[in-house]
């Protein structure tokens, strides 16, 4: 079955880190630039962050910039968000998401797969 599993949510206090981490089964993310989103209640999915699939490239949303960091483990097959100086306001579901191979991706819909989610709360 081909997915992305995300893994690393919790619960953590303000001013807390989190890394939150995706693996791909039965896919490929080395040559995927993986994607971050999330969602929060009520509210519409927001972009995260990106790395492009030769990592030259990374890209955040302006909320996190600065705090969070994406990266990737070739050899794990796993990409990574780290998530420092957390507040309450990045309370949300976050998904790990990848295109087909070599796509550079602009818009959610251009995402092929989906990760289940993973639950992240911070509390004040």
């Amino acid at each position: 079955q081909v997915q992305l599993v995300e893994s690393g949510g919790g619960l953590v206090q303000a001013g807390g880190s989190l890394r939150l981490s995706c693996v791909g089964s039965g896919l490929t993310v080395s040559n995927r630039a993986t994607a971050w989103f999330r969602q929060a209640p009520g509210k519409e999915r927001e972009f995260v962050a990106r790395i492009t699939w030769n990592n030259a490239y990374t890209y955040y949303g302006n909320s996190v910039k600065g705090r969070f960091t994406i990266s990737r483990d070739n050899a794990k097959n796993t990409v990574y968000l780290q998530m420092n100086s957390l507040n309450t306001e990045d309370t949300a579901i976050y998904y790990c998401a990848a295109p087909d191979p070599w796509r550079a991706p602009v818009r959610p819909d251009e995402y092929r797969y989906w990760g289940q989610g993973t639950q992240v709360t911070v509390s004040s």
